[in-house]
């Protein structure tokens, strides 16, 4: 048996930044869907936050999971139940692209209180400004660039 300790901090917004997440109780019935549609599924997510336009989420990884195959049954599901349910006149969409970085064992602390925090975060900054900063801090090209 393979023991293994991956973990991938995952970022996504929804299609367009549409605030579609506004209000917070909406919010955490969304992040415990899916804490509950990942177990079921075998994904082990440790935390998972977001804000009006975008969720953050901390998985571990198993043995047979890729980074694609993991957002595809996080993000379509989450979805597709959340319009099933009419939380809100408006339909959740997500974006296709995604944020994917892996965590270290010794910045997990970290990135659990980031992603915790968001509430308060975003009080700050916006979702744009996080997303440039996460943009540059791990040097990706954004593909307009």
């Amino acid at each position: 048996m393979p023991f293994i300790k991956v973990y991938i901090h995952f970022v996504w917004s929804t299609k367009n930044r549409v605030p579609t997440l506004n209000s917070l109780d909406l919010r955490q019935t969304l992040w415990q869907h899916i804490r509950e549609n990942a177990k079921k599924k075998g994904i082990f997510i440790d935390f998972v936050n977001g804000y009006v336009e975008h969720c953050h989420c901390l998985v571990s990884l198993g043995v047979d999971q890729t980074i694609e195959k993991v957002m595809q049954l996080i993000k379509g599901e989450c979805a597709f139940w959340f319009n099933k349910h009419r939380l809100t006149n408006q339909k959740l969409e997500w974006q296709d692209e995604y944020f994917a970085v892996s965590v270290s064992k010794s910045q997990l602390d970290t990135v659990r209180n980031y992603i915790k925090n968001q509430e308060e975060h975003h009080k700050h900054k916006t979702f744009q400004e996080e997303y440039d900063e996460l943009i540059s801090k791990f040097g990706f090209k954004k593909i307009s660039d």
